[in-house]
C-alpha cells in the first residue's frame, strides 16, 4: 500500500522542478511569470518566442490544483504573477483566434477567482468571444478557430465545462442550455458508436454542409468531453460519462494506463484527460466512477516510476508506461507540455487520496 500522503508529496516535487526548470519574467519585467516551453532553456525559450498560450492556462491550473493541495501565500504571488504574464505576452488582451485556447485559459480564471486572484473582465471578454463561435454549420458547435472551417471536441468540450460552471457563478440565463447544447452537439455528430468514444472533429462546407471528418481518437477530447458530462449532471449526462470511462480503459489505454500522445500540443492530452477522470471519480454517481480512480491511480504510477531524476527534480516522458529521457538534441521531454501533463497525473491522485479514496497494491 502506498504509505499516505506520498502522492501529495510527489505532486509538491513534480511542482518545484516545473516551477524550477520552466518559470521565467516576461522580458525581464518585474510582477511577471511564464512558463518556458522547453528546458534546458535556450534564448527564444527565455525571451519566450514561442508563447504556447494553451499551455500557460494548464500551468496556471496545475497550481491552482497545487494552492488547493497545500495553500501558502507564496504560491499565491506566483499565481498573480502568471496571470500577469499571460496578459502581457498575449499582447492584444486576454483571447486570441483559437476557441479551444480561450477556453482553457478562462477555465483556469475561473478557479483562480476562487483562489483569490479574480479577473472579471478577462472571464467576460472570454465569455463573449466563446458565445461568438457558435453557429448553425454543421447543426451547431463551436468552431476551432475563427474565420476557420473546422469544429472540433478540442474546443467544445472545454467550452462546455466552461459555460456550465459559468452559469453557477451568475452568468447569463442561457449559459447552461449552451453547455447542453454543445454537449448534444458533440454526442449527435462526432461519436464513434463503434467505440463509444468522440472522433476530434469535423470541416464544414461554407454552405454548412459536413466535408469531412476527422476520425482520430484521442484522449484530450475524452477528457473534456467526460468533464463536460460530469459538470452537467443528471442521469442522461451521467451515463454518457459512464461509457466514456469504460471505453477509454479498452481503448485509450495500456494495462489501466492513459496512453501517451507524444510532445508538443499532444503532452498535454494524457494529463487533461488524467484530471477530469479524477473529477469523475469524484462525483459520478455510477460503478464506473472506481475504475476511474483506478485509471488515475495507475497512470500517475507509471508517470512517476519511469520518471528520470536530474539535477531540478524529475523529468516526466510524453508515454508514462516508458522510461523518460534526456532531452539531447530535442525530444518530447523538452517540453513544458510533457512536464505539465506528468505533473497534472500526480496533482489528480492526490487529489483523490485526500478524499479518501485508497490507492491500489503495486
Amino acid at each position: 500500500m502506498t504509505p499516505p500522503k506520498l502522492l501529495a508529496a510527489r505532486a509538491g516535487v513534480a511542482e518545484r522542478a516545473v516551477e524550477s526548470r520552466h518559470l521565467r519574467r516576461v522580458w525581464g519585467l518585474p510582477g511577471t511569470r511564464l512558463g518556458s516551453a522547453g528546458w534546458p532553456v535556450d534564448w527564444a525559450s527565455r525571451a519566450h518566442v514561442r508563447f504556447g498560450y494553451w499551455w500557460q492556462a494548464h500551468l496556471l491550473d496545475c497550481l491552482l490544483d497545487a494552492q488547493l493541495r497545500a495553500p501558502s501565500a507564496a504560491r499565491l504571488r506566483v499565481v498573480r504573477r502568471l496571470v500577469r504574464g499571460i496578459r502581457v505576452r498575449n499582447v492584444v488582451g486576454w483571447t486570441n483566434d483559437f476557441y479551444d485556447d480561450v477556453a482553457w485559459l478562462g477555465l483556469a480564471l475561473q478557479r483562480a477567482a476562487d483562489a483569490g486572484v479574480a479577473k472579471p473582465k478577462a472571464v467576460d471578454a472570454i465569455a463573449r468571444r466563446l458565445r461568438s463561435g457558435w453557429t448553425d454549420h454543421a447543426g451547431g458547435g463551436i468552431w476551432w478557430k475563427r474565420h476557420d472551417d473546422f469544429k472540433n471536441v478540442p474546443a467544445n468540450g472545454p467550452a462546455a465545462i466552461f459555460f456550465a460552471r459559468l452559469a453557477r457563478r451568475g452568468g447569463e440565463r442561457t449559459d447552461l442550455g449552451r453547455a447542453r447544447s454543445i454537449a448534444d452537439w458533440v454526442e449527435d455528430n462526432l461519436l464513434d458508436d463503434e467505440t463509444g468514444l468522440y472522433w476530434d472533429g469535423l470541416h464544414v462546407h461554407p454552405d454548412g454542409s459536413v466535408r469531412e471528418v476527422e476520425r482520430n481518437l484521442y484522449t484530450y477530447c475524452q477528457g473534456v468531453m467526460l468533464g463536460a458530462c460530469v459538470e452537467l449532471g443528471g442521469d442522461r449526462y451521467a451515463d454518457r460519462a459512464a461509457r466514456i470511462i469504460t471505453a477509454v480503459d479498452k481503448v485509450l489505454a495500456t494495462d489501466g494506463v492513459v496512453r501517451g500522445q507524444g510532445g508538443g500540443d499532444g503532452g498535454l492530452f494524457g494529463g487533461i484527460l488524467v484530471r477530469y477522470l479524477a473529477l469523475a471519480a469524484l462525483r459520478l454517481d455510477r460503478p464506473e466512477a472506481e475504475r476511474a480512480a483506478e485509471l488515475v491511480f495507475s497512470s500517475a504510477e507509471a508517470a512517476w516510476s519511469n520518471r528520470l531524476m536530474v539535477v531540478s527534480g524529475p523529468l516526466f516522458g510524453p508515454e508514462w508506461t516508458e522510461r523518460a529521457m534526456r532531452p539531447v538534441n530535442g525530444g518530447a521531454e523538452r517540453d513544458l507540455s510533457v512536464q505539465l501533463g506528468g505533473w497534472m497525473a500526480l496533482e489528480a491522485a492526490a487529489l483523490l487520496e485526500r478524499n479518501g479514496f485508497p490507492p491500489p497494491r503495486w
